[in-house]
């Protein structure tokens, strides 16, 4: 470990090798003495250290691929978290479009060399210096393309069941400009929120996940609002996550 600290500098970043999400299984580590500890809190067992990463934007791109290779992205995805717990995701992106092209670009890279057959999220920093560089891949529909579901002709859910059945893959083209705001049980303090605020407002839409328990930092379900640009979109989506 002190070899490894000694290759990457502190800050950098201890991981689980499994099951760590939303800032679970991970622990920011300055020293040896703190890499010990934080080994130690972390349960032990097989760990990843990384170079702490200073960044201007998270972006992801959820794409799908078929078992004959046919593929399709939805583009790129901006993402803001809270407590390490994504808040608000929103598309499409403002970006470079060279920025957006790499992005792209590296996401179908990924999915054609491990042979994914279904949709995977890739997730990116972009970094201060402006290059790109993958923080996590999820094998599944993903948070941040929660957005896709009213804000695209074809859902991230109904591209999954396209892919997965060798059916020809859906149009990924924004009807709208989108954004998400997740819903943690956070909001369930004071008891249930009053979803008709939300529900009265103009092109907003909410999802609960019908979990039973609601616990803080808990996704419980999200809130998807459309509007003519995304700082409009994304305006509506806070405001009711406000209201909530």
């Amino acid at each position: 470990m002190a070899r490894a600290l000694q290759t990457l500098g502190t800050p950098a970043v201890m991981k689980t090798a499994g099951f760590g999400y939303d800032g679970k299984g991970q622990a920011i580590v300055k020293s040896l003495g703190e890499a010990s500890s934080a080994y130690q809190n972390l349960g032990g067992g097989t760990v990843i250290l990384e170079k702490f990463i200073t960044y201007q934007q998270e972006v992801s791109v959820v794409a799908a691929r078929t078992a004959s290779g046919n593929y399709a992205d939805f583009g790129v995805i901006e993402n803001d978290h809270e407590n390490h717990i994504l808040d608000v995701s929103v598309a499409p992106s403002s970006l470079p479009e060279k920025v957006q092209k790499e992005a792209r670009e590296i996401a179908r890279a990924v999915l054609e060399a491990l042979e994914v057959v279904g949709v995977m999220c890739v997730e990116m920093f972009l970094t201060e210096n402006g290059d790109l560089l993958i923080n996590e891949v999820a094998p599944r529909p993903h948070n941040s393309g929660h957005l896709t579901i009213e804000g695209c002709v074809t859902s991230q859910f109904e591209q999954q069941l396209r892919a997965v059945c060798s059916l020809p893959l859906g149009s990924t083209e924004f009807v709208r400009p989108v954004a998400m705001v997740n819903l943690l049980g956070d909001m369930w303090q004071d008891g249930e929120p009053n979803w008709q605020k939300v529900l009265a407002m103009q092109d907003v839409h909410l999802h609960l996940y019908g979990k039973a328990e609601a616990r803080v930092g808990r996704k419980m379900g999200h809130v998807t609002a459309l509007g003519e640009t995304v700082e409009e979109a994304r305006a509506r989506a806070l405001k009711a996550q406000a209201l909530l």
